[in-house]
């Protein structure tokens, strides 16, 4: 791997993971549910701030000790192990800061004798903007046009049949040729197709969670999330089927598809898919958040948005019997995780 690739790709982490405190929603702090009054407490700015400077300095060292690192590394194992390391490092602030904040709100007892309220809206599922189901169909369509044509042209597959492809672009690793083998690839892309519509359905069916004295800005940031989470959803679809396609069609067609384009179409995947989640989570990540400075917070003091942390495992796992969503909104991260105590999850 090129060394400015891996240079590109790690930057662009350390990047995501020392601004990810500034996106998350404001009445969240390392997965701590504070209210809506105290978002803008000077110590937990601190704590923020710290955690980028850290994260990003800890990164950046570990970065520049792989590469001027005397014994010569291995770029594909750098390229492996500098994404983990990095998690690691934001990952353990994490859990540092999380101790932090809750010791913090222990002490100043933010939610005692505090009506805690649960917000909702009779119409906010009107306009809901998530895709409806036909519309991830078509990926699956494709799909099925491609057994199609993997039956028909059957005789056309090679024997021994290639399964891997070396970096220069040519085939490396084979099997036998049968019914199964060649239609595996189609197989997975249809797996994954029916995955992507039921991820985009069991989410359409969770809950809208918004926060009492911050309900413009939580609904914003709520339907935007759905919205931008089902077109992802879709996007990742559709430009698997399309790879699936591709490399389909390059086994039965080997001649008529350059070494080098077997390289660069899941290059390509990747870059685009990146890019298509980091689109993700700028948009979503300026509402609700600590960059979103257009939204005027109004504080009702007699009212606190509801305090869930015991849900909340180490302020990254959900796990509420109560609560009939499969998904529900990420308390460090852009996105969705499960509700690991529905019954569906297990």
């Amino acid at each position: 791997m090129d060394v400015s690739i891996l240079i590109l790709t790690v930057g662009i982490l350390v990047i995501l993971q020392a601004v990810l405190p500034f996106m998350v929603k404001r009445t969240v702090v390392f997965g701590v549910t504070v209210p809506v009054a105290e978002v803008r407490n000077p110590q937990l700015v601190r704590y923020k701030i710290m955690y980028t400077v850290l994260s990003s300095s800890l990164s950046l060292v570990i970065l520049a000790a792989f590469l001027f690192s005397p014994t010569r590394t291995n770029p594909v194992l750098l390229a492996l192990l500098l994404p983990f390391i990095i998690l690691f490092i934001s990952m353990a602030l994490f859990f540092f800061f999380q101790s932090k904040v809750t010791k913090l709100k222990k002490a100043e007892r933010w939610f005692k004798d505090q009506k805690q309220v649960h917000v909702t809206e009779l119409n906010i599922r009107a306009q809901d903007e998530m895709l409806p189901l036909s519309i991830f169909i078509i990926p699956m369509l494709i799909t099925f046009g491609l057994i199609a044509f993997t039956v028909v042209n059957f005789g056309a597959f090679p024997d021994p049949l290639p399964t891997h492809w070396g970096p220069d672009g040519q085939p490396d690793a084979w099997t036998d040729k049968t019914y199964l083998s060649v239609l595996i690839l189609p197989i997975i892309s249809l797996c994954l197709n029916a995955m992507f519509i039921g991820i985009n359905e069991m989410t359409k069916r969770s809950g809208i969670k918004l926060s009492a004295g911050n309900i413009p800005a939580s609904k914003a940031r709520q339907l935007k999330l759905r919205k931008y989470s089902s077109w992802l959803l879709f996007f990742v679809s559709v430009a698997t089927t399309i790879l699936f396609t591709f490399l389909q069609y390059t086994t039965v067609n080997p001649e008529k598809i350059d070494g080098l384009a077997l390289i660069v179409a899941p290059l390509g995947f990747s870059a685009l898919v990146t890019i298509a989640a980091i689109a993700l989570a700028v948009k979503v990540g300026m509402k609700d958040s600590d960059l979103d400075s257009d939204v005027i917070v109004v504080v009702d003091e007699t009212t606190v948005n509801f305090d869930d942390d015991r849900y909340w495992k180490g302020g990254l796992i959900y796990f509420n019997s109560e609560d009939p969503s499969i998904f529900v909104e990420k308390r460090f991260g852009i996105g969705f995780t499960l509700n690991f105590a529905h019954p569906l999850d297990m």
